[in-house]
């Protein structure tokens, strides 16, 4: 084992040794005090210090990266690696992940080299828990029909799986029907502390990972460093290519007061996401710290963790403490124990309320006695909205569509418009359906489920609006779909599951299912009503998403809401609501029933949580978490080391990215005569270039499945088909809510051929510049790419012919996945935008220097010819942001990069 700082060590755990590579010994060496830096720094420090002397791990990263300091991250940034303990996956990004280690192998394979060097190299899970939608809700027989459909949907894709078992070492699955990834990593798979075998040794090391979706960051709250990457750079890490970062920097965020009686660990990850949000966290760590941590359960660590997707940061971690170790054994994990302990307080990672507090590069405080019931929404995770002002919050959205829609003046209204309403016809009866009413309410996600104290506060609460004769409208469609089995073991010992089944909360499934936009089609009576009168309804959910068009396409209004809070709006049926004043309805004896009568109090709350939960139920339900159903053990698993591509499958398909692949990259050149694709706004997510929901029958990837044979009932939807890129490539922009300035005024994936000046759709448009050979550009505003690790927002672009994207600022993962699949991420210069530059998107663009040879940060000329008018000329910046993402772009993408060294390097 290489140790050239001289910093191994040995510490004692549960009667067995320790190797470990020890930080006080590497600032003693350097005369570095080490101490008083962030948690998040010292992690980063043990990896590199702990590879230090291996390719590519150098003294150097090692002593530039311990010598940090606040405040400096940013003018002293340097590039280092970092090499993940493991890499986790859910089956949306983890099909196409295995798809194109299939099809590395098939590359390999073709040119005479060892297929099976392509096999990753540090361990793999993938958790199938995004496939499964909501077909059947509101009946004790839904969670077996939604597992049946699923298995019906995605037999192909599980069979892939089921080979790549047995293909790669070092890669499992966890079947359909067992739960979420991250809540799944949170109660069983992270370790906190690693350990493996080097040299007869066992070493001792923090346990971190990367994970192919955003909310790979919930782990934080465990005091795991990770966060969420797209696929292609999860391939490469599985691969043994470590992640290249610059220097962090780190954002500290106290905590002092106490929480009020009545919040939710949902009421303070929304009011974090609105503070950080606007603080500006993007590209940064986010570190909690102050002596009111003692008020945050681990779950409540975890629900923040989970949402740093939504502020923006690359991870938000909490230190190492005694609720740690607390949570360990709650879980099933006591024997792990000892080994945290000990190693945590020996590398100086492990925090109490007496030691100094870190210093950072910048810190935020929150008082937590200031926190409020709250929800956020209509469309965006950040924009917070106190519970009396939800109805507020939906007549500023969607006034002026509902006045226009109405016949009124639009343009904006002075007062509240009026709601329209119509009646439907629901098991036999009338129901009102209008404006603002509850369509979908769904206690659905990682961020609340994994949480008891929200999930306990849920069943007591729809107890109570039982008791007191509260009934669920007939229209709203309700679902309870936890991130695992442990949180039904728990309701039914506390008794609590008959209540939430009476309002129709029943279990639907163990999976992402609202949150992602498998929420399963409307009762047809309101999808018709909504339809044919175009109301504007409303979902309400536990989760942590809800851009445009990602729930339902028939939903435009979102609200992210706390378990109980869901129960509450679902009793309601309507957002146009102040609970806090207005009855929630009318009971038994005709009576108003406020939500203050039907709130649990904390106590109550924990008092159930003690008595029902406890460490034999993970032990139990994950003592085969491995294993699966009859159904998953029966499905065919192909043989064999490559895998045998189906041209007929609708599924999966060998993607381009690697055929006539030549040994060495083809020179970079400047972009010359480019056309603009599409001209978008602020906030455009990664759901709006690459969404996951449902595939329209008029749509490209609609139409393309249906020449192949597909009936529209078998679509499934984008996510579940992202293992074929015929299919992706088509519903790449294809969201519809997605507002397109060259769509002539259509809402969704529409464009201007702009030689000919014909509206198509996006694909269409690309396919006719392909055919002409013109190069493509993307233009967006501020936060462009923000939302999910979705790497096919990245390989969409890239198939379409799109060769540079142009922004105000890019979120962290989108910028990475634009770099890794050779396209080319450049920045407006501060002030400057389409609006300033006077740009339209029908100019014909050139962007000069790139074939001089590109440098991190570099400024490019970027020159727009208008359409017989003046040309505009104008500055960016090249978002390349290290000396190896150069050579990612140099070679068109990581993968080809990692695949020409495998090539050449026997």
């Amino acid at each position: 084992m290489s140790d050239p700082l001289n910093a191994r060590a040995t510490l004692t755990a549960g009667g067995k040794t320790y190797a470990y590579y020890r930080l006080a010994a590497l600032g003693n060496r350097l005369a570095l005090p080490l101490d008083r830096l962030p948690f998040t720094v010292k992690v980063l420090i043990e990896n590199v210090l702990r590879n230090a002397g291996t390719e590519p791990f150098t003294v150097d990263d090692t002593v530039r990266l311990a010598s940090w300091k606040p405040g400096q991250a940013a003018s002293q940034a340097r590039e280092f690696p970092f090499l993940p303990a493991r890499v986790i996956l859910q089956d949306f990004t983890g099909v196409p992940a295995v798809v194109d280690l299939a099809s590395m192998r098939s590359a390999m394979a073709r040119v005479g080299g060892d297929p099976s060097r392509i096999n990753p190299l540090v361990p793999v899970d993938l958790v199938i828990d995004h496939s499964v939608q909501v077909d059947m809700f509101g009946t004790s027989g839904a969670f077996a029909f939604n597992v049946q459909k699923e298995y019906e949907r995605n037999r192909e894709r599980y069979t892939l799986l089921r080979w790549a078992q047995q293909a790669f070492h070092n890669f499992r699955v966890v079947p359909p029907g067992t739960g979420i990834v991250h809540q799944v990593n949170l109660e069983y798979l992270g370790k906190v502390v690693w350990t493996d075998a080097r040299g007869g040794v066992t070493v001792a090391y923090p346990d971190t990972l990367v994970g192919t979706d955003s909310h790979t960051t919930m782990i934080n709250g465990l005091g795991i460093l990770a966060w969420g990457v797209g696929g292609i750079e999860a391939e490469a890490a599985m691969l043994g290519q470590p992640i290249y970062m610059l220097t962090p920097e780190v954002v500290g965020f106290r905590l002092i007061g106490e929480p009020p009686e009545g919040v939710t660990a949902t009421d303070l990850v929304l009011t974090v996401a609105q503070i950080l949000r606007k603080t500006g966290v993007v590209d940064k760590f986010v570190e909690f710290f102050g002596a009111s941590l003692k008020h945050l359960s681990l779950p409540d660590r975890a629900t923040i963790g989970n949402m740093s997707p939504e502020f923006g940061s690359t991870a938000t971690m909490f230190p190492i403490d005694d609720e740690t170790l607390r949570y360990m054994r709650l879980t099933g994990r006591g024997q792990q124990v000892a080994l945290v302990e000990a190693y945590a307080k020996a590398q100086g990672l492990f925090r109490s309320d007496d030691g100094p507090d870190p210093e950072f590069d910048q810190v935020v405080t929150l008082d937590l006695s200031t926190l409020e019931p709250s929800l956020a929404g209509p469309r965006r995770p950040q924009d917070r909205v106190a519970l009396p002002g939800i109805g507020a919050s939906f007549h500023t959205a969607f006034d002026e569509r509902i006045s226009g829609a109405s016949g009124g003046a639009g343009g904006g209204v002075a007062v509240a418009a009026k709601l329209r309403s119509v009646d439907v016809k629901m098991d036999g009866a009338r129901a009102p359906l209008s404006d603002a009413s509850v369509v979908i309410a769904a206690i659905t996600s990682c961020t609340n489920t994994s949480n008891p104290a929200v999930m306990v506060a849920a069943g007591l609460l729809a107890k109570k609006a039982v008791e007191h004769g509260l009934t669920v409208p007939a229209t709203v469609k309700t679902s309870l779909a936890p991130g695992s089995m442990v949180v039904t073991s728990y309701l039914e010992r506390a008794g609590l599951m008959t209540y939430l089944e009476t309002l129709r909360f029943h279990l639907v499934g163990y999976g992402c299912t609202t949150c992602i936009g498998n929420s399963g089609p409307l009762p047809d009576p309101v999808a018709q009503a909504v339809q044919e009168n175009d109301l504007v309804v409303a979902a309400v959910l536990s989760g942590n998403r809800n851009f445009e068009g990602r729930i339902h396409p028939q939903v435009r209004a979102s609200y992210l809401a706390s378990p109980p809070l869901v129960v509450a709006f679902a009793l309601a049926g309507t957002v146009d609501i102040d609970l806090t004043t207005q009855p929630i309805g009318r009971g038994r004896n005709g009576m108003p029933v406020f939500l203050r009568d039907i709130w649990p109090t904390s106590k109550e709350i924990q008092e159930t949580v003690a008595r029902s939960l406890g460490p034999e139920m993970f032990e139990e339900r994950y003592r085969d978490v491995f294993h699966g159903d009859d159904t998953w053990r029966t499905l065919p698993v192909p043989a064999g080391g490559l895998y045998a591509w189906d041209r007929n499958s609708t599924y999966e398909q060998e993607p381009p990215f690697f055929t006539n692949l030549s040994m060495d990259p083809p020179p970079v050149r400047d972009i010359k005569g480019g056309r603009v694709l599409a001209v978008l706004g602020d906030s455009i997510t990664t759901d709006h270039i690459s969404p996951a929901g449902s595939i329209g029958a008029e749509s490209p990837a609609g139409r393309y499945l249906m020449e192949h044979g597909v009936a529209k009932v078998d679509f499934n939807s984008y996510g579940s088909r992202r293992g074929n890129h015929e299919v992706l490539v088509r519903g790449t922009f294809a969201n519809v809510r997605l507002r397109n300035a060259l769509g002539a005024g259509k809402e969704g994936g529409w464009t201007t051929y702009l030689p000919t000046g014909e509206v198509m759709s996006i694909y269409d448009a690309a396919m006719r510049y392909q055919a002409d050979g013109t190069p493509l550009i993307v233009i967006g505003g501020k936060e462009y790419g923000s939302g999910s690790s979705r790497d096919w927002a990245a390989k969409g672009p890239k198939l379409l012919g799109v060769r540079a994207s142009i922004a105000e600022s890019f979120e962290r993962i989108h910028r990475t996945n634009l770099v890794q699949m050779g396209v080319l991420p450049l920045q407006f210069k501060p002030g400057e935008n389409t609006q300033s530059l006077g740009l339209t998107g029908r100019e014909v663009f050139d962007i000069e220097g790139i074939e001089k040879g590109i440098t991190p940060g570099q400024t490019v000329t970027v020159r727009a010819r208008g359409e017989g008018g003046p040309s505009v000329t104008f500055q960016a910046t090249v978002r390349i942001d290290s000396g190896i993402e150069v050579e990612y772009y140099r070679h068109g993408g990581v993968l080809p990069f990692v695949l020409r060294r495998l090539m050449t390097h026997k």
